[in-house]
């Protein structure tokens, strides 16, 4: 089980599998809110398919899920500071160039380091639309941050708010910190983001019935050469079917690395 200390000392963890040398640039995967590594990226099939493709891959952990440290003070939590810990894993595994793909709470924080981080050559978002676009974030048309807060503070899940019962449905499926999760949850600023500092190839990924991804046209509009590719689910179900793994694959795969093999360590 692999760790890292992150720039502020935090200890986060991550898995490497490597690849069969056809693709020299890994695909580090961020996963969602409340969810981890396995539920995000290894359940749903989208590890399996990069691995069958040849692929590098890494997943991080993000603070606060999984097997990472968990903190319940919610200035841990910034998107930046977020951002900064894909930043720092790069540094840990000394790699000069990677792709990287997350999905929803993923998203935010892959568009963030994206924008900061020249190492990332290629992107790829799910579970996100026009909030990124109007809010920098979360689409609080659907969902307030409130909501998800109390959503993780209930004892008797029951009676959380419905939009925010299936995440609430989630983390006690993987056993998460619900304390951490609600600091994760009032961390984010939600300020709107400069996409236009984005000039990498990117993938935005949408299930057809995810009202967290609603208009995921107007972040490809948003974003210079950016691709969509629609796949049938919900925000829980679209990163399970087959369509996504497929377009992302076939995404990533169109986009070869810029330099020779890079190193990194296990």
């Amino acid at each position: 089980m692999p760790t890292f200390a992150t720039f502020d000392g935090l200890q986060l963890h991550y898995t490497v599998w490597d690849g069969d040398g056809r693709h020299r640039r890994p695909v580090v995967l961020q996963h969602g809110f409340a969810a981890d590594t396995n539920a995000n990226w290894i359940g749903p099939g989208v590890v399996p398919a990069l691995r069958e493709a040849g692929f590098t891959v890494i997943a991080l952990d993000a603070r606060g899920h999984g097997r990472s440290e968990k903190p319940h003070e919610p200035e841990r939590y910034t998107e930046d500071t977020m951002a900064l810990d894909v930043s720092a894993l790069l540094d840990e595994l000394g790699l000069d160039e990677v792709s990287l793909v997350g999905y929803s709470m993923g998203a935010i924080i892959a568009l963030a380091a994206t924008a900061s981080d020249q190492r990332v050559r290629c992107l790829a978002t799910g579970g996100v639309g026009s909030g990124i676009v109007d809010f920098g974030g979360v689409d609080t048309r659907v969902v307030n941050p409130e909501e998800i807060v109390s959503a993780m503070l209930a004892d008797d899940p029951s009676g959380v708010p419905a939009a925010a019962a299936p995440f609430r449905a989630l983390v006690d499926l993987v056993r998460g910190d619900r304390l951490a999760l609600a600091a994760v949850a009032r961390g984010a600023k939600n300020v709107p983001m400069d996409l236009t500092a984005i000039g990498v190839p990117t993938l935005v990924l949408a299930g057809e019935s995810d009202p967290l991804a609603a208009e995921p046209e107007r972040l490809a509009a948003a974003i210079a050469g950016a691709r969509l590719v629609r796949v049938p689910g919900d925000h829980l179900t679209a990163v399970m079917n087959p369509a996504f793994s497929t377009a992302l694959v076939d995404f990533l795969s169109a986009h070869p690395a810029d330099h020779p093999a890079h190193s990194h360590r296990a």
